[in-house]
């Protein structure tokens, strides 16, 4: 039996340029030619063509193929490798719809990261803190994330964080220390019902300087001039309540909830 480029290309489902790229590439020996210079292709040909194909068709890349020589008959080890690598493709793509389906049922913003994504549905975030909540998510570890995660999936208002969210960027010196002394409250009753709030950067990948030095970075960039300085304020008002022994009310009827949202 004998076939022509195009015939075996054609018996195997393939195409002239594939077979010719074959090969180029040395997966595929050259057939002798006949008399008038075309190529004769054979069975052997055709079983090898067909491999290839079968190879590629179910992931392998050309050069995998190569490398396999001549056990590509059944290269169980690089099979069982294509296997988990391709269980590994399925899950992340698994994992992608079931992240695109939730979006578009409840509407969500794309530029919020899957991990406060569930957690923000139901709550509108305003700009800046969308923003501030993306820089969180690239600079918190599994425990910063799931702790600020679970703030956002139970927002407390309070007139506190509202006045910090209205502040002008320039509000006055009494006005910036009035907005930062009421927010003293609400953050340490938040860290006391959510502990892990107060060490969000505990467990950071790059480490805890760096995620407070972006953190703080980011502060600077989203907030407003006025906005940030009460932040500033806020951390040297927390740290020195924190170290004083009675740092919250006795009475937890005298406790209020007042943070800035992000």
């Amino acid at each position: 039996m004998a076939w022509s480029t195009r015939e075996i290309a054609e018996l195997a489902g393939t195409s002239l340029r594939a077979v010719r790229h074959y090969h180029k590439v040395g997966l595929l020996d050259e057939p002798v030619r006949r008399a008038n210079g075309y190529k004769q292709y054979g069975v052997a040909h055709l079983v090898r063509l067909l491999r290839i194909k079968r190879l590629v068709d179910l992931g392998f890349s050309l050069s995998g193929i190569a490398g396999l020589g001549d056990a590509d008959d059944h290269p169980e080890e690089a099979l069982r490798a294509l296997d988990a690598e391709l269980a590994a493709t399925i899950e992340k793509l698994q994992r992608a719809r079931t992240e695109l389906g939730f979006i578009l049922k409840k509407s969500v913003r794309t530029d919020l990261p899957p991990e406060f994504a569930t957690a923000a549905a139901s709550t509108p975030l305003p700009e800046a803190e969308r923003s501030f909540v993306t820089v969180m998510s690239r600079v918190l570890g599994p425990k910063g994330i799931a702790a600020y995660a679970e703030l956002l999936r139970n927002p407390v208002e309070d007139p506190a964080g509202d006045a910090f969210a209205r502040l002008p960027a320039d509000a006055d010196e009494q006005t910036r220390a009035e907005v930062a002394e009421g927010l003293v409250a609400y953050v340490l009753e938040l860290w006391r019902r959510n502990p892990g709030l107060s060490a969000l950067s505990a467990d950071a990948p790059r480490g805890e300087k760096y995620a407070k030095k972006t953190v703080g970075s980011a502060f600077q960039e989203i907030y407003n001039e006025a906005q940030a300085d009460v932040l500033s304020r806020l951390g040297v008002l927390l740290t020195e309540a924190r170290r004083a022994p009675t740092s919250r009310p006795a009475d937890p009827s005298e406790e209020r909830d007042t943070t800035p949202k992000g």
